[in-house]
């Protein structure tokens, strides 16, 4: 990996799934430990299960506005990845830090020899870029990898859609002189 991440870098359109169909947060871990396991990730999906119901125990990944960041170190993890899924639904037994029920999983895939900077930099990384512009609705509304390419892509050019005039109006001032 390189000294500067990039998160592009790191997704891979064979464990993306934009239309998971999965309502609870254990489908979801399997559906998405599966996809790793088949593309090579990962070479044992009950142990790669249980290692992140392990840190899951410790505090709860969903981090609001309907995405969570399911993350552990695991013996089972072959390759540095992160599995990305989209609920056909949503997810409401997750737990989030805003109570809101979850729609969008990145489920990161880490061995435990690079669990400590490497997650962090990756957890930085992706937090970061879903905060910056419209990222984060652009990925709310992705249907497919290419979806999820491009909301990451570009995003110092990315500015926030309005969707409420007052908004706007408490964002500007203008003066007629």
């Amino acid at each position: 990996m390189s000294e500067e991440l990039n998160i592009l870098e790191i997704f891979d359109e064979r464990v993306v799934d934009c239309d998971m169909d999965v309502t609870t947060k254990d489908q979801a871990f399997r559906h998405l430990s599966k996809l790793l396991l088949e593309a090579g990730y990962i070479d044992d999906l009950e142990q790669f299960v249980a290692d992140i119901y392990e840190r899951e125990a410790v505090e709860e990944t969903g981090i609001g506005e309907g995405i969570a960041i399911p993350h552990g170190k695991s013996d089972a993890v072959k390759k540095l990845g992160i599995a990305v899924g989209k609920c056909r639904g949503t997810i409401d037994d997750w737990g989030s830090l805003d109570d809101e029920p979850i729609k969008t999983v990145f489920l990161f895939c880490v061995s435990k020899s690079q669990y400590g900077e490497v997650q962090l930099r990756m957890l930085n990384k992706l937090a970061g870029s879903l905060a910056k512009g419209n990222t984060m609705d652009l990925v709310k509304e992705m249907t497919c990898y290419q979806d999820l390419i491009d909301a990451f892509s570009n995003q110092d050019n990315a500015v926030k859609k309005v969707t409420d005039i007052e908004e706007l109006k408490d964002d500007i001032e203008i003066s007629i002189l």
